[in-house]
């Protein structure tokens, strides 16, 4: 795989995870009744969006095509985190669901920071995005143990 390839590929994963999550945000941002925790969704599904545009911006540089769309695991936990929201207390449901996202887009960074093959360029980005991601991991593992009690 070539290095253009391999960025290109390595970003767009994670291009793919911060768009289901700037989705899933803007969604449940319209769905809660809570105000702050609205305006949190909000403001949290602005960093997705900002990370997007980032990670496109170095796959272009890469010579690259950047991701425009989802992934179906992304598809599949919104859709839970609805029917979670529904069925229970709806504000904890998409906390729950919304924590599990950032769960996956960490996890997904870590990787591609470990990762012996990522190119210098998209290494780069992915570390100088990290706390961001780890910021907004952060807010939601805290608000949902905060809601358990």
């Amino acid at each position: 795989m070539t290095t253009e390839s391999k960025t290109t590929h390595s970003l767009n994963d994670l291009i793919e995870i911060a768009r289901d999550g700037k989705a899933f945000y803007t969604e449940a941002a319209g769905k809660v009744e809570d105000a702050e925790l609205a305006a949190l969704f909000t403001r949290i599904a602005g960093v997705k969006d900002e990370i997007v545009r980032s990670l496109s911006t170095t796959v272009l540089a890469a010579g690259g095509k950047p991701a425009d769309h989802g992934t179906f695991v992304g598809s599949m936990q919104q859709f839970y985190g609805k029917v979670r929201a529904t069925l229970g207390d709806t504000q904890y449901g998409y906390v729950a669901e919304l924590e599990e996202s950032e769960d996956r887009l960490l996890k997904a960074f870590k990787d591609v920071l470990t990762d012996a093959d990522t190119p210098p360029a998209a290494r780069d980005q992915v570390q100088r995005l990290l706390p961001q991601v780890q910021e907004c991991h952060a807010v939601m593992r805290d608000r949902k143990h905060a809601m358990k009690r």
